[in-house]
């Protein structure tokens, strides 16, 4: 039995590639082992083969991600681009060795850095030398797969954050503590007496031990500090080094001329705020860390079938990495496994557990037909699955980008905040510096002046200012999304919270949006005969009376349609079977001159009056038909607005439907005001003279027909499970269709904004009560550091109760 020279593999002789290599015949299992044999040999690393140990047989990696999915790996990091990658195929520490030689070789790659135990690797490369795509291709040469990394940077960089502050601190706190021991010597000298020698001794070795708390532990104040100098932007940082880095060099002084040190001041200010940064670290962590679990919902491989079967045989699967897949591909999902691509369900029956996703704790019935998302995991059935979106497409991808977003997007109070935060520093160092001046004019001793000084510096707390409204904002847009609500941003809750009055759409909103085809008229054509000429003509329509429609006929009675035009609130024309039809609402076929007898007026009537909805089928010349449906209102939906009323809410319906069928949802969900017959222009003229009329409106629709209303409100809400049109033009999305998350996004948003007045209260009263007492000097430094530290923990610990929301 042969092996394969490159991968071991154990192959048939008489069928494997045969090549004379050194003289001798090779055989190997297949081109691309025989490929990368011969490119290890001609790159002078054939060492490889010498090297690997623990080797596991096995051809190389075919499946890889597309460059164009490893270019979110990439980041920025001192003047040159970054990227960390997953590498499939790796098998032992000789991989590890041949890709750091082989990429270290290729032009603009300063570093590379590969994790045998994880299969990470770390590449840092010139952007103008080499590219994400080439450095992939070198990587698939060697035959190797990269992928894009499980987790992001934000966490990573969470990670090092934390990692960072708690060895900075915990080097501060050990040091320090060394130095308050001998201060506390040097205290009971200053009282007692103390020998000369004992003193030097004791001031040198605080001295000693305080230099690295400053420079080392201190570093990041001092690098902010010179940034913010360069940037004329000095910020909360400056306060801190000032602070401490004065007492540092007063002590230092004195070691020289002669007197009291206070390195104890200087080393304990550093350690305490330290302390406070890594405590809002970790819960800052802690806040991110739905964005880390949202990502890992994603599984990395998939089974993909391979060709369509035959001689009776099922299709063959393989196992490949979920970079690698692309619309239309064809994937098998077995029970308890989870989903990997958004797709539709082409064969088998199953329920799927989608709470990661939208909150709602029940499986959901799966079928023929049926859409599925990223990251859900498949209950007891067997699902093959076409796959539609795959990587930033999906919903899963989606939704991560949207809680990114709220991060980023700040509410308005923010800004008013971030404008104090930006003149409270330099106005806290010309207070810091007339106190000292004034001191010393006032006669006091110089040391007791700095220490006032410092005080000053250390005691401010813009940090409680910056933490007031983000942290509560982030915790609170957390809070919605484990409920179902997905929010686009701080400016999103602070005007939910503001919210007097709910209008809401009907179809699809307040009803099911799955009306059912309930009769067929015909006049001078058979009811068959206006059914499919009405199902061809709604065919590329998604709009839900048109599905109703369409399911009515099978798709191979349908007729070609050409010439589609959509008029949003009236109804559909195009060419089908050579003449130009409509299909609609009375005014819509008086628009385009077909006229509508008494008779038929009356019948529509008739229809109406049975709380159903009818849409008219028309040519250039009169009606053809009347085709009717029903839809369901919603089983919580009396519920959802009984609440919304009981918390003080106006609640209103819109809907292009008609009166009779209006009223009736209306009637049924308790809302007292009702308006039919209305377009999605008008409907958002509506709701523009309702704001002008002084409403705080919040508009609920499917976000699609309501796309107008839902820009025109001041909140925009879309209905549906994430749906593209949904998460991209709406501030808010209800990942399931439950209309009582309606009243827990605006109950979230009132306890936002609540916390965040508390937290900017506290700030406020805290630096206004602090402040003066620094200057008037009942205040030691170490006190004020403490306190400061304090300051900030309390807006954390404030904003936390957010989650409980």
């Amino acid at each position: 039995m042969a092996t394969c020279e490159h991968c071991l593999l154990p192959l048939d002789a008489n069928t494997a590639i045969r090549e004379e290599v050194g003289g001798r015949e090779a055989f190997f299992c297949c081109p691309g082992c025989r490929s990368i044999y011969a490119l290890l040999h001609a790159q002078g690393l054939a060492e490889f083969y010498r090297r690997r140990t623990g080797w596991v047989p096995g051809p190389p990696e075919l499946f890889a991600a597309d460059p164009d999915a490893l270019s979110d790996c990439v980041v920025e990091r001192e003047g040159e681009h970054e990227a960390t990658l997953a590498i499939s195929g790796i098998r032992c520490a000789s991989c590890v060795w041949v890709i750091e030689r082989y990429l270290g070789r290729k032009p603009g790659v300063s570093l590379v850095r590969v994790n045998h135990a994880t299969g990470r690797a770390k590449i840092r490369f010139r952007p103008g030398s080499a590219g994400i795509a080439e450095i992939a291709s070198w990587i698939r040469e060697l035959g190797y797969a990269p992928h894009p990394c499980e987790t992001g940077e934000l966490e990573e960089s969470l990670r090092r954050e934390k990692r960072d502050l708690l060895l900075r601190f915990g080097t501060a706190a050990f040091l320090s503590m060394q130095v308050m021991t001998f201060t506390t010597a040097l205290y009971a000298g200053y009282f007692q007496g103390i020998e000369p020698k004992f003193l030097a001794w004791f001031q040198w070795l605080s001295f000693a031990l305080t230099t690295p708390v400053i420079f080392y532990s201190g570093y990041p104040f001092l690098r902010n500090t010179l940034a913010g100098i360069r940037n004329r932007a000095p910020g909360m940082d400056t306060l801190v080094f000032l602070g401490s880095f004065s007492a540092y060099a007063y002590s230092a002084a004195m070691l020289v001329v002669g007197g009291e040190v206070y390195f104890d001041t200087a080393g304990m200010i550093i350690t305490l705020i330290l302390l406070g940064r890594y405590l809002e670290a970790a819960a800052r962590s802690r806040a991110k860390e739905s964005i880390g679990r949202l990502v890992r919902l994603a599984p990395r491989e998939a089974r993909r079938r391979m060709g369509s079967g035959f001689g009776g045989h099922a299709p063959r699967t393989e196992t490949v990495p979920v970079s690698s897949l692309r619309a239309n591909d064809i994937i098998e999902i077995v029970p308890g496994e989870k989903i990997p691509a958004d797709g539709i369900v082409i064969e088998g029956a199953s329920e799927a557990d989608e709470s990661t996703l939208t909150g709602e704790a029940g499986p959901v019935a799966k079928g023929e037909g049926s859409a599925v998302c990223t990251g859900t995991v498949n209950g007891s059935g067997r699902l093959v699955v076409r796959v539609t979106q795959t990587g930033k497409e999906t919903v899963l991808s989606r939704i991560v980008r949207a809680v990114e977003e709220a991060q980023a997007r700040k509410a308005p109070v923010q800004r008013h905040a971030d404008r104090v935060v930006g003149w409270f520093v330099p106005a806290v160092i010309a207070v810091a510096a007339l106190t000292l001046g004034a001191r010393l004019q006032w006669g006091d001793p110089p040391l007791r002046a700095i220490l006032v000084a410092i005080s000053v510096l250390v005691v401010a707390c813009p940090c409680a200012l910056g933490l007031a409204t983000p942290l509560a904002v982030f915790i609170g847009s957390n809070a919605a999304r484990a409920q179902g609500i997905l929010v686009r941003g701080g400016d999103v809750l602070e005007a939910g919270a503001s919210v007097t009055e709910v209008f809401l759409d009907k179809t699809g909103t307040l009803t099911y949006g799955r009306p059912c085809l309930a009769h067929v008229d015909g006049f001078g054509l058979a009811p068959r005969e206006v059914l499919r000429l009405a199902a061809s003509l709604e065919a590329p329509s998604e709009h839900p009376i048109a599905k109703a429609i369409g399911r009515g006929v099978a798709p191979g009675e349908l007729l070609d349609v050409s010439a589609f035009k959509a008029h949003a609130g009236l109804g559909v024309e195009g060419i089908v079977g050579g003449r130009r039809l409509f299909l609609g609402h009375a005014k819509f076929l008086s628009l385009n001159g077909v006229p509508v007898t008494g008779a038929q007026e009356e019948r529509f009537r008739e229809i109406s009056e049975a709380r159903r909805t009818a849409v008219f089928l028309a040519d250039e010349k009169q009606v053809l038909g009347l085709l009717s449906s029903v839809d369901e209102l919603r089983g919580e939906a009396e519920e959802s607005v009984r609440l919304l009323k009981k918390e003080g809410y106006r609640v209103r319906m819109v809907t292009g439907d008609s009166g009779p069928v209006a009223s009736r949802i209306g009637k049924e969900a308790g809302i007292d005001l009702v308006q039919s017959r209305v377009t999605p222009v008008e409907k958002a003229e509506i709701i523009g003279k309702a704001r002008n009329a002084g409403g705080r409106v919040m508009m609920i629709g499917d976000g699609v027909n309501d796309a107008p209303a839902l820009t025109e409100a001041r909140v925009g809400m879309a209905m549906g499970r994430g749906t593209d049109i949904a998460l991209e033009s709406a501030d808010a999305v209800l990942m399931t269709n439950d209309l009582r998350l309606i009243p827990r996004f605006l109950s979230i948003s009132r306890k936002t904004m609540r916390v965040i007045r508390q937290n900017l209260a506290w700030a406020f009263s805290y630096n206004l009560v602090a402040i003066p007492l620094a200057v008037s000097g009942n205040l030691h430094p170490i006190l004020s550091a403490a306190l400061m530290a304090a300051s900030s923990l309390m807006v954390v610990g404030n904003s936390m109760r957010l989650r409980k929301a």
